[in-house]
């Protein structure tokens, strides 16, 4: 199952070695929606080995200031506490699946 990344839990997420991705989104975004299936099934396929979250735009201001989300879905991957990459709309789920191994 995918993390719940806030503003307050963010900096404890990412200070792993393992791969983090977090995805911003909002209730009333259609793309998001339609992206959701697809992160909590790689969340459930990379149990253990990657970090996967989701960071809801409308309750964190923070996070999405910090790292310049101006559209939705963003994701955003880390790689030792660093960003790595971003992606901004949907992608297939075998894209996002290829950023996720090419940071392990």
């Amino acid at each position: 199952m995918e993390h719940v990344v806030t503003d307050a839990n963010f900096a404890e997420l990412i200070n792993t070695d393992k791969p983090v991705v977090v995805d911003f989104w909002a209730t009333w975004c259609g793309p998001c929606r339609a992206l959701a299936p697809v992160i909590e099934e790689l969340a459930g396929e990379y149990e253990g080995k990657a970090v996967i979250g989701k960071c809801n735009v409308d309750e964190n201001e923070e996070l999405p200031v910090k790292f310049g989300i101006r559209n939705i879905p963003t994701l955003l991957f880390f790689k030792n506490g660093q960003l790595a990459d971003r992606i901004v709309g949907p992608l297939p789920k075998g894209e996002i699946a290829k950023k996720i191994d090419s940071l392990m």
